[in-house]
């Protein structure tokens, strides 16, 4: 038993996939938040999100500018869990507004180019991350490992770095993202059932998103992911360099396991982890 819990308790401090890119202080709530929602069976839906509380300068990304695409996963099936998430009852992407501001100037330098920017997730609720937890203590539910993490046991997850708790994005200045050619070509819907296709197969054959090549599909759980990685495509390489020059410029960093996550240099909550659900009530 004592070595069980201390392996619960190395994994829960890990930061991983999608986490910060630096350590930081311990998170403080913005209010206080409900407890981790407990284990249930995909079939029945994720727990209930915690309610009630506002996001102090916070905007809906596509508000302040409509021109940025958003296929924001944790709202659909199509994601390494394969339901929605807890905490994402509208499908929209919400950041500071500090956050905005600066994707927006990145958007004007990928127009530029012929590219626009294209959001997959933004600010994550902390149940959000509760639900995550949850999931990867549930060794059954794997119904989208042939696609998120075909060469990784699930039970390595948190280990390896592919998630995290607690997260960045939770605090609002945290995005993932790719660049889609502008005009952007169509996406076909995901069908829940569809026969599923390692993340790193070649772009023509794995998920048809409308991203440019990037070397392997999103929340892709493989070193592949890693931004620098030698083994991807020419064409994929200097597309995450022309990605990751973007937001450079635009004063974000990137976290180097995964080319698609970036968090704002100069935040202005570095200590703060929200609750309150992907919603435009919760924009105040």
């Amino acid at each position: 038993m004592g070595n069980r819990i201390g392996v619960v308790l190395a994994l829960a401090a890990l930061l991983g996939g999608c986490s910060r890119p630096e350590p930081r202080p311990a998170p403080v709530a913005s209010q206080p938040t409900s407890v981790s929602p407990s284990p249930t069976p995909a079939s029945v839906g994720p727990p209930t999100p915690t309610t009630g509380e506002r996001l102090p300068g916070f905007v809906v990304l596509t508000d302040l500018d409509p021109r940025i695409h958003a296929d924001i996963r944790y709202a659909t099936p199509h994601n390494f869990v394969g339901r929605p998430i807890a905490g994402y009852p509208e499908p929209l992407c919400l950041l500071t507004r500090e956050a905005a501001e600066a994707l927006r100037r990145v958007q004007d330098a990928a127009l530029a180019g012929g590219h626009s920017l294209k959001v997959y997730d933004c600010y994550r609720p902390q149940p959000a991350v509760d639900d995550f937890v949850a999931w990867s203590k549930r060794p059954d539910e794997q119904q989208t490992k042939a696609e998120f993490y075909p060469d990784v046991a699930k039970n390595r997850l948190f280990a390896e770095g592919y998630i995290g708790a607690p997260t960045a994005h939770s605090r609002g200045s945290t995005l993932d993202l790719t660049l889609v050619d502008e005009p952007a070509a169509s996406q076909p819907p995901y069908r829940v059932g569809q026969p599923l296709v390692a993340c790193t197969a070649p772009r023509g054959q794995r998920f048809a998103d409308n991203s440019i090549d990037m070397g392997t599909g999103f929340d892709c759980f493989d070193s592949r992911a890693h931004t620098a990685d030698p083994r991807i495509t020419a064409t994929a390489r200097d597309n995450r360099r022309l990605l990751q020059r973007l937001m450079t410029d635009a004063g974000f960093v990137n976290y180097d396991r995964e080319w698609w996550h970036y968090s704002l240099r100069d935040e202005p909550y570095p200590d703060t982890f929200f609750a309150a659900p992907v919603a435009r009530s919760s924009v105040g």
